[in-house]
């Protein structure tokens, strides 16, 4: 936020935060990758602390079923002029649930028009039922979507307890993400996947995520995760708002490359919940047939 400058005192006061900032990124600049994640560690909560979570339960709403791209000039059919397309639809938001078990168990429903879509993956398989596409079988995952799960994040996120984890971090360097200075880390996982983590300078919590990339039009295209309004949750810092940013390339007639936005808005965090170890099992397709209509989803699609 900008404020204008009134008076002396103002200007010099303005002056000294200046110098202040320049010192403090001098600062920054001698901070180890290491040093970055043990403050970002702090920062959500500690090391104990997220040590001592076993399983997580989220619920709130994802955007689903809209088309958020660009509108993009057309041809006029009779005078040949550049026309603005028709506005794509916009998204709609479900409800969902995702619960989330050591070691990397991840269970989602997703509620769509009177029916509970699914999703499980026990650590090394994984399931889905999409009743809304007619398919009430139990499915297992695709090739694709095995890779995905198997590279995702324990509950604790990448950075917590990353050399047990066999992962090693580096300092790629700093950066602006939304007019925030940033650290731009390099984390690479036992299986040798490279992953870049922006930290916010100044709370040392995550800014933006490099995500899986997404097939889109035949082609794989990069995708960014924006974490947003963090809260406290016993003791935990975790994001309420995730920002999904799917890039495509440029269009006829656009100068940037069109971005495909998708919200995932998280309205309650449960922590350390009694979860069975059935909940993320093989689901029975006569229960399939009959879920619950439960909020459901999260970061995982049910395509």
């Amino acid at each position: 936020m900008t404020r204008k400058i009134l008076g002396l005192g103002m200007f010099l006061a303005t002056i000294a935060l200046v110098a202040t900032a320049a010192d403090n990124s001098s600062a920054r600049a001698k901070l180890t990758a290491a040093q970055i994640v043990e403050k970002n560690v702090a920062a959500r909560g500690g090391l104990q602390a997220w040590r001592g979570i076993n399983a997580l339960s989220m619920t709130g709403k994802m955007d689903a079923g809209g088309n958020n791209r660009p509108t993009l000039p057309v041809p006029g059919r009779k005078s040949g002029k550049q026309m603005p397309a028709p506005r794509p639809a916009e998204q709609v938001q479900l409800p969902f649930m995702m619960e989330l078990k050591r070691p990397r168990k991840v269970r989602v429903e997703l509620e769509f028009n009177g029916q509970t879509a699914l999703q499980v993956f026990d650590g090394a398989n994984g399931w889905k039922v999409r009743p809304f596409l007619n398919r009430r079988e139990v499915e297992p995952y695709t090739a694709e979507e095995m890779k995905a799960a198997s590279t995702q994040a324990e509950l604790d996120g990448y950075l917590v307890d990353y050399v047990a984890k066999g992962s090693k971090v580096e300092l790629v360097g700093t950066e602006k993400v939304e007019e925030r200075d940033t650290y731009k880390l390099q984390l690479t996982t036992k299986s040798g996947q490279a992953i870049h983590i922006w930290i916010d300078a100044a709370t040392f919590l995550e800014t933006k995520i490099e995500g899986t990339p997404r097939r889109l039009d035949g082609k794989y295209r990069p995708v960014e995760i924006y974490l947003r309004e963090f809260r406290t949750v016993n003791g935990l810092v975790l994001p309420y708002l995730l920002e999904t940013r799917v890039r495509e390339e440029n269009a006829p007639g656009m100068k940037t490359p069109q971005t495909i936005t998708e919200k995932i808005v998280i309205e309650k965090v449960v922590v350390n919940p009694k979860l069975d170890d059935a909940l993320f099992s093989k689901p029975q397709i006569e229960a399939a047939a009959n879920i619950k209509q439960s909020p459901a989803a999260g970061g995982h699609s049910l395509q």
